[in-house]
């Protein structure tokens, strides 16, 4: 490996860990730090609105910037920027949930309580295939290495947005809050896939070319179907 390459690979290291230190310091402020109505209003709602401008510039600097190198640049803020917008936004909720409670859903907090972990095994599970068949880790933290297409990710090419969707659904039913099914139905679950959707495939096609393509046009992008032979 010549100077000049290692050079780059430990500057790139080297904003790794500074970008998921801030990020760690980012999700322990949201969980510890008390915060007023409106402070919490603007992360649970103005935070995960924020998403769909971050996207979508991202994107349009990704198309300038089609280049090896400055995908894996661009993908790292973007990623970074939205698992801190999503991260902070669904913390706060599920911290605040108490003051939700207007509207009760009338199911058994133990189903719920079931259900979070049966989901959580479930997300934890992604990671893991992620890890062993893609050599990477969940948003910018490791790009994967490696197109992940077997095991969960041979019956959906997002399993990983899934179990989290699946997940907070499983966490507002357990609070037994409407208002906490509806925000994660209709403010987070979107600007999610908006995410997945608009950036995260195309830098996914510009990474892994053809293998991506041939993978997208055989594996549905959310909702599980078996694998074709």
């Amino acid at each position: 490996m010549s100077r000049e390459v290692a050079m780059k690979n430990a500057v790139e290291l080297f904003f790794k860990i500074a970008l998921f230190a801030f990020a760690l310091f980012l999700m322990r402020w949201a969980i510890d730090t008390p915060l007023s109505d409106v402070m919490n209003l603007s992360i649970i709602l103005g935070g995960v609105l924020l998403v769909y401008p971050v996207v979508w510039l991202g994107r349009k600097i990704l198309d300038r910037h089609p280049t090896k190198s400055g995908v894996v640049w661009i993908t790292t803020f973007v990623q970074f920027a939205v698992a801190s917008l999503l991260g902070m936004g669904a913390i706060r909720a599920a911290t605040t949930h108490y003051d939700w409670s207007d509207w009760s859903l009338p199911v058994p907090t133990e189903i719920g309580h079931v259900l979070v972990i049966v989901t959580g095994a479930a997300t934890l599970l992604t990671v893991v295939n992620l890890a062993l068949k893609g050599f990477g880790a969940p948003f910018f933290i490791v790009l994967s290495r490696k197109l992940a297409a077997d095991w969960m990710y041979a019956w959906t090419r997002n399993p990983m947005v899934l179990a989290i969707f699946a997940f907070l659904l499983s966490l507002g039913i357990w609070y037994q809050s409407v208002l906490f099914v509806l925000w994660a139905l209709i403010l987070f679950a979107p600007a999610l896939l908006f995410f997945v959707k608009v950036y995260e495939e195309r830098e996914l096609e510009l990474r892994f070319g053809a293998s991506y393509l041939e993978y997208k046009s055989r594996t549905p992008m959310l909702f599980p179907r078996k694998p074709r032979v």
